[in-house]
């Protein structure tokens, strides 16, 4: 997790407010860190972002805000908008550029169903009073002269829970909608959306454990942090993580495992399943597919799964997930998971963590963590988890599976509104659907450090390395309610 840490400047700017918050945690100065830490981030005197210091660092204080307020199990808000840092993209519409030619032709006014369109000076006008912005105008012109505008973080949210408040113009999130996806924190080139944070829950469980004395705290690693390893070593991170004060490290890829177990088995049962290890996508058909939820699968997440296993071998232990996930946090804090996992931090965190305690990760030794198969770490991609099942069905000899991986909410959407037209004509082709919020996956998701085309090279090459021979061999460590933990 070293060289270029970060993709943009904007991950810079959160890892530099949760950094600077464990220095103050572990110095005892949180109740000053909220005036302090904004004026050593941005000393001045001159701006470099906004029109003034004082307006970044007011900005830069609600970062620190957001991360400390946490999430607890009555707050369905896992993202959240900064008023004051949303303030710089022009509102969605439909806009004529300077490419405009002023043609003959004006087909954009004539295919336009509101006679929104004059031509004025020679040049296609938009009156906004008319105008609904159905598009067909863009689809017309023949320079590409005419485009529909859509604010980054609009654009991203394959939800639909971003829109903008008509006074201000401002981002406003639908907390009916939303699914905690985290794609417009990702997507905002201002920064002005940020997920909260359990960074400080986390801090309190290491802290509080005492160096192991009154419980073990161990780190559940999601498979999608070796797409993240650059210039270090997968055991010199677990050695950096347990550097931190955890007691032991476990790949969330054991749970994955189990998991693929547990849905072929009610597949067999129900004859159609749809996944359920990620939160976001469950969120999303609760929300508007709830015809489809008797057949989400009844199984846990990897995350819980693992720590399930984890808990049965030590109930005083305390499990921290660590992941690319926003939509984690949302599922850490859900009843629906029975308090199995304790906390959650991202990617993003975690690279906080080591610079906030001075952990030269690429200086250390490698410990091994070995947990889980092949089809286990390779959950972190999608159509992984489609791979795997269809391995363990031919394993076990099932047959009739016949699945479909969905990429991304947009995929999603559009294979579910195919499944439920079939449930009621009773005419399926597809059995299984396996559902995935992010592009690409889990290696994708918007608190990793970097997304790139590598990251699914990486994966398959972690899933190689695996070293657990089997499935059956994860579940019956699963049954057994123990497996080895490293430390």
């Amino acid at each position: 997790m070293e060289g270029k840490i970060f993709d943009t400047h904007v991950q810079g700017l959160k890892y530099k407010a949760v950094r600077e918050l464990i220095k103050a945690y572990d110095r005892g100065a949180l109740a000053t860190a909220y005036y302090d830490i904004p004026k050593l981030a941005i000393p001045g005197p001159n701006a470099t972002l906004r029109c003034c210091i004082y307006k970044e660092r007011a900005i830069f204080q609600e970062r620190l805000n957001i991360i400390n307020k946490g999430i607890d199990a009555n707050t369905k808000a896992v993202v959240e908008v900064i008023d004051i840092a949303c303030d710089e993209c022009p509102a969605d519409g439909i806009l004529v550029t300077q490419a405009c030619r002023g043609c003959l032709s004006h087909k954009c006014k004539e295919v336009c169903p509101r006679d929104a369109i004059e031509i004025v000076g020679k040049r296609a006008v938009i009156n906004k009073d008319k105008c609904i912005e159905c598009g067909k105008c863009v689809e017309a012109c023949p320079y590409g002269a005419i485009l529909k505008q859509q604010r980054p973080c609009v654009a991203g949210c394959k939800a639909q829970a971003i829109s903008l408040d008509k006074a201000t113009k401002k981002a406003v999130v639908s907390q009916d909608k939303c699914v905690s996806c985290g794609a417009c924190v990702r997507q905002c080139p201002f920064g002005a959306v940020q997920e909260r944070s359990l960074i400080m829950e986390t801090l309190d469980l290491l802290k509080y454990s005492n160096n192991g004395e009154n419980y073990k705290v161990y780190a559940i690693i999601a498979p999608s942090i070796a797409s993240q390893v650059q210039s270090v070593t997968m055991g010199q991170l677990v050695s950096g993580i347990l550097a931190l004060g955890f007691d032991g490290v476990v790949e969330a890829a054991f749970g994955a495992d189990v998991c693929l177990e547990h849905e072929l088995a009610e597949w067999q049962s129900k004859g159609l399943l749809t996944t359920s290890c990620c939160p976001a996508f469950v969120a999303f058909v609760e929300k508007n597919f709830p015809e489809v939820l008797p057949y989400v699968s009844s199984s846990s997440s990897p995350m819980v799964e693992t720590a399930k296993t984890i808990k049965k071998g030590d109930p005083t232990a305390k499990c921290i997930f660590i992941g690319p996930c926003a939509a984690k946090k949302m599922e850490v804090k859900s009843p629906k998971t029975q308090g199995w996992v304790d906390s959650a931090i991202s990617f993003e965190e975690l690279q906080a963590f080591f610079a906030a305690r001075n952990v030269e990760v690429g200086d250390l030794a490698e410990t091994e963590v070995n947990n889980a198969t092949y089809f286990g770490r390779i959950f972190a991609k999608s159509g992984g988890i489609t791979q795997g099942l269809v391995s363990l069905a031919t394993e076990k000899g099932v047959e009739g599976l016949n699945p479909v991986s969905m990429n991304g909410l947009a995929e999603c959407k559009l294979n579910l509104m195919k499944l439920r037209a079939k449930l009621k004509s009773n005419k399926l082709v597809e059995n299984f659907f396996e559902g995935m919020a992010c592009e690409g996956g889990c290696i994708n998701g918007p608190l990793t450090l970097h997304q790139s085309s590598k990251n699914a090279v990486a994966i398959e090459a972690h899933g190689k390395q695996a070293k657990v021979d089997s499935i059956s061999e994860a579940v019956r460590q699963y049954d057994a309610g123990k497996m080895d933990f490293q430390k």
